[in-house]
Parts: C-alpha cells; structure tokens; sequence
C-alpha cells in the first residue's frame, strides 16, 4: 500500500512537470492563441486528476475542479482585472492628459532621455511602494507620452516592470516577497530583518539589472502596435480641416514665427482667409486674429489629439458635438455606451448626394447630428475653405458626433462607414472625478488601509458610479488573455506543490551539491529559486525555500540570513513569464505583449542577475 502511494505521488508528480513544461513551449512558440492554450492546461489537468485523483491523508482530494478553477476567482486576478478597469478610466475621461503634455514638452527633444527618467523614478519609488500601485500610477503616463512623442509604448513597459521588480529588491518592504520571507524567517527562529539590511547587494543587483533593462532589453523587444494606433495616424494621411477663430479662441493673436504658427506645430497651415484677403504661405508678419478662418492639413492623429487638449484650438467643433449629445439625453439613458464623442472615418459613396455638393449645402450636421471635422483626398492638394470644397466620390471625411448618431449613418447611402476606425474621445469634465477615484484607490493600497484587491475592485465600481465610465467600457478593458494566463498558471502552481514537484526539486538539487561548498549551494540554491519563481507565484516560492535555505545554511555552519537573503534576491528574479508577477501581467495587455516577449527579454535578466549574485554574494559576505 505504502509503495503504491509513492508511485502514485510520483505520476501525479511527472505528470505535472510534462504538463508546465508542454504549456512553456506552446506558449513561447504562439502558434496557437494563449488564451487557447490555457483553456486546454486547464482542461488536461482537470481530466487527470479527475480519472486518477491525488489523494490528502484523510482521503480528500488534493486537487478536484474547485482547487483547480479556484485561480479564476483568485485575489491576484480580480485585482488586475479592477485595476484595467480603473485604468480605463484615467484614459476615457483624458485625465492624464496635462502631466502627459508637460513631460511631451519636456521631452520633445530627447524622447529617450525622458523615458528613462521616468523609469528609474519608478524603480526608486518601488523601493519604499508596493511595485504593483507604482505601475498603475505609470502606464497610463507612459502609454499617452508615447503615443504623444510617436515612440513605441512596447518598448518601455516591460522594462518599467523590470525597474520596478528591481526597485523593490533593495528594501524590506519593496516588496510583499521580502516581508514574507522575512517573516518566515523570524518564525524559524532568526532575527528581524532590518529595513535596509540587504540594501547594499540590493542595489548593486538593481544597478546591473537597471543597465541591462535601459540599454539591451528595448532592443531585444519586438515593436507591437494594435490596429487602433495604427488608424490613429500611423498612415500619415492628411485631413484638411478649418477653424475658425473666435474672440475668446486660443489662436486669438498669435504671431507667426519664422512664417509658422507655434500652436500649429503639427499641422500644416494651408490657407488663413480674413474676410475677402487669402494668406498663404510662409506667413511673414501675419496675426492672428478674431474672424480668421484658418485651413490646415493635419493626421488624424494630430486633430485628435488637438480636440483631447483642455483649451483646444477645434473646441468650438467639440463643444458642438456635445450639444448634440445633450439633446439625445433620453436615447442616452436607455442605451449603455450612448452620448460618447467619437470619431469615425467614411468614405463619400460612388452616386451618393453628396458628391457635387459642400457640406454646409449638403445639411449633413443637421440630418445626420454629426460634424465633418476633416476632408481627405488624395487626387491634389487642397486649398480652399472647407465651407468651398465640394465633394467628390472617394473623399474621406473625418466625423465627429455622438455615438447614438452612428447608427442611422450605418444605413446611409451616400457614405460608407468604416466602423474599425472608430475612436472614442475623452470626457474632459470628468477628468478630475476620475483622479480623485484613482488617488482614492491608491492612497488606500498603498498605505495599507485595506487589501490592495479591496482598494482596487472599490476603485473599478467608483470609477463606473461616479460615470467615468459605462458599463460596456468597463468591461471592454477586461483581457480574457490575462485572465485564462492567471487562472491556468495559478492551476499548474497548485499542481507542483499540492505533488510535491517544487520541494522534490529543491531537495535533490541542495542535496546533490551538498559538497561543493557554500559559494556553489548558494549560486545553485539561487537558480533554483529564480526559474521556480516565474512559474510559481513569488510568494509561493519564497514560503516554500525559505526553511530549506535555512536548514541548509546550518546544515553548511554558514550564517543563515546570507541564505534568506538568497531567497529574497531570487524569488524576485519574476523577469522571464508574465505570470511571473502581477506587475508583468500589468503591462502585458497596454503593451500588447506576448509570452515570447518576456522569455525574450526577461530570461537574460535572469541570467545576469544570477551571475551578479554568485560573483558578488560569496565575496560580499566572506564565503570565499
């Protein structure tokens, strides 16, 4: 009987290994959706366990359906899918959109400085905060600061949750990981751990890390651009569009410099016509003033970008469009999603009634309760008021109004909407509700009023409350990838311990190097503890090593907090899976990431970490 069960224990034990090392390879090979392959993980080790049961000492078993499925409602999960929520927030009411332009002026010249700037005042600010709180504070910044500043946002979210792992090394409270381990090792019977008693190695491991994360890790990140930035004014194509200048308008009286306009910098000034006297370029000596009508050619992106600025030089369009949304107030309330701003693309159809006609004579604001913001045509350049320009089959215009007016423009006839080209604009007068929600949530986490999950799903209802958001934007910023990823990683961690998988490997690797000295368990013990940690939760893994490390630490005669300090370095080492830690899983959906791009850039993290370790540790602390 007694064989029997150590055969079994041992099958279950394999089988568990073939699974999450089949799962690695599929997901590094991404040949098959993730989510995809995480329903199947799921699946197979349901199946198995189910058919051959692994059973506890009172005949329970260890690993049923509500063990395994429990990672779907895990703490871990409902605060990442909260804390999109609530990023979603910051984004729909453009509540960023002021730091996002200080540090776009700033960093204008030098994009890249700027970046790194900010990434390593998050990886200090890591150190003395929970890493995951930094992160949210950061994306949303770093997101619209690229997008400003036309840098790719891929390239720099993976390496702020690096710094910020990094950060969070240096301290006792960088991270939850150094407070758990420094708790098992109090009730192993050790002395406290000081604030700043792994300070010293901490940072020369972070400074080593920070170097290669800076310099080597952006380069070795495939650039990744969703569909949405793309139309957003990837193409490059022009959009001819006027404003008019009124008495209260930020054009009012600006000077032309150097014949250009400095508020117009991305676009280009085609035509000022003041009364019956047309201006063209370079203007030389010309003013702006109230009555212009001003012509500029401009991307999609920067007209965009022009209507999300708090004193827009398009606000007399926008402020139109939400008196239009004002007057579909009853539509609003019935319908989740209505009395958005957005814009949308269509093309002028061949024999529509447009076509011949301008627009102010074509009624389109009045039939349709939408603006033409901008005309495209790629035939010849354009120069002439907008109010002049008449239409020909195969213009694109740029359209601005409510989103319940969309739907009657789906069964026009004289356009042709491009539905994907659709983009929401930002609710500027919710903008401070939805920080005060954001620094709400925050505050709370962070200062440990309550559970970050607590702090976060709280923040997710306000923001929607509050209407910051609706319901169909809310759930719109949830990411099934991340969630089948978390709920299939948190399954294969349970399997590997409830098997006894991580200890039998932390047993034979310790005891097959018992005799090779300190410098040599140490570096090993490390490894072990690094490749574990991106498979296993952190946590998780620091729990289970920490009395090993010290039961061989006193095993060896050496000082045991040297191997606990081992334990804190390497359970942090969460560089190369993005369920590694919650801060990777963060940036994985506003950076389109895939699994690759963290084995990419993230296992040569390790590495290097690991070899900083073994070189410096054993001579920092006179092991050799």
């Amino acid at each position: 009987m007694g064989e029997r069960m150590i055969l079994g224990a041992t099958i279950h034990m394999w089988f568990t290994f073939a699974v999450i090392a089949t799962a690695i390879v599929a997901y590094v090979m991404e040949r098959t959706p993730l989510e995809v392959i995480s329903a199947a993980i799921v699946t197979v080790l349901l199946i198995f366990f189910y058919a051959f049961p692994l059973q506890g000492p009172g005949g329970e078993a260890l690993l049923g359906p509500q063990t395994l499925l429990s990672g779907f409602a895990s703490p871990a999960l409902i605060t990442i899918m909260a804390l999109l929520v609530i990023g979603q927030g910051l984004y729909q009411t453009g509540a960023l959109e002021g730091p996002t332009r200080q540090f776009a002026s700033l960093g204008a010249s030098r994009p890249r400085i700027t970046f790194v700037l900010i990434l390593l005042t998050a990886a200090v600010v890591s150190a003395f905060m929970n890493n995951t709180p930094v992160v949210v504070i950061f994306i949303p910044v770093i997101t619209a600061l690229a997008s400003r500043l036309s840098f790719n946002p891929s390239k720099v979210l993976i390496p702020l949750s690096f710094l910020t792992i990094l950060g969070g090394m240096t301290t006792l409270i960088g991270s939850s990981t150094n407070l758990l381990v420094a708790g098992s090792a109090v009730r192993a019977g050790l002395e406290p751990i000081g604030f700043f008693d792994f300070a010293i190695p901490g940072l020369v491991f972070a400074c080593v890390g920070a170097l290669y994360v800076i310099f080597v890790a952006p380069r070795l990140l495939a650039p990744r651009e969703t569909m949405a930035a793309a139309i957003a004014g990837g193409s490059g194509k022009q959009f001819i569009a006027q404003i008019e200048v009124a008495p209260d308008h930020p054009l009012n009286g600006e000077a032309a410099v150097a014949g250009l306009f400095p508020s117009l910098k991305d676009m280009t000034v085609r035509l000022v016509q003041r009364g019956e006297h047309a201006y063209l370029p370079p203007f030389e000596d010309v003013t702006l003033r109230a009555g212009d009508v001003v012509i500029v050619a401009a991307t999609r992106n920067a007209l965009t970008e022009a209507l999300k600025a708090r004193n827009s030089i398009l606000a007399s369009d926008r402020v139109a469009a939400q008196a239009e949304r004002a007057n579909d107030t009853e539509t609003a309330a019935q319908e989740d999603g209505a009395g958005e701003i957005v814009l949308v693309e269509a093309v002028v159809a061949p024999g529509s009634r447009l076509v011949g006609r301008v627009i102010e004579q074509a009624g389109f604001r009045s039939q349709t309760g939408c603006i033409v913001l901008g005309i495209q045509r790629r035939s010849r350049m354009i120069r002439s008021r907008m109010d002049d320009i008449r239409i020909e089959a195969g213009d694109v215009l740029l359209i601005m109004g409510p989103r319940e007016r969309l739907r009657p423009l789906r069964l026009n006839r004289d356009i042709l909407l491009l539905e994907w080209s659709l983009t929401e604009l930002p609710d500027l007068g919710l903008a401070n509700r939805a920080l005060g929600v954001f620094a709400m949530t925050i505050a709370a986490a962070a200062t440990g009023l309550v559970p970050i999950v607590i702090a976060a799903l709280g923040g997710a209802i306000a923001m929607v409350a509050t209407g910051c958001l609706n319901i169909r934007q809310a759930s719109r910023s949830f990411d099934r990838q991340i969630y089948m990823l978390i709920g299939a990683s948190i399954a294969m961690a349970m399997a590997l311990e409830a098997t006894g998988g991580a200890q039998y490997l932390a047993q034979h690797v310790v005891g097959a190097l018992r005799d090779a000295g300190p410098p040599v368990i140490l570096s090993a013990l490390f490894l072990l503890i690094a490749v574990l940690t991106n498979f296993l939760s952190n946590n998780a893994t620091a729990l289970l090593f920490t009395p090993i490390a010290i039961n061989t630490a006193n095993t060896l005669g050496v000082d045991p907090n040297i191997f606990v300090y081992a334990v804190i370095f390497a359970a942090n080492c969460s560089f190369a899976t993005p369920m590694g830690y919650q801060t990777n899983l963060l940036v994985m959906g506003p950076g389109h990431y895939q699994f690759s791009d963290f084995a990419r850039a993230g296992a040569p993290l390790c590495l290097l970490i690991w070899l900083a370790f073994s070189l410096f540790a054993p001579w920092y602390y006179g092991l050799i």
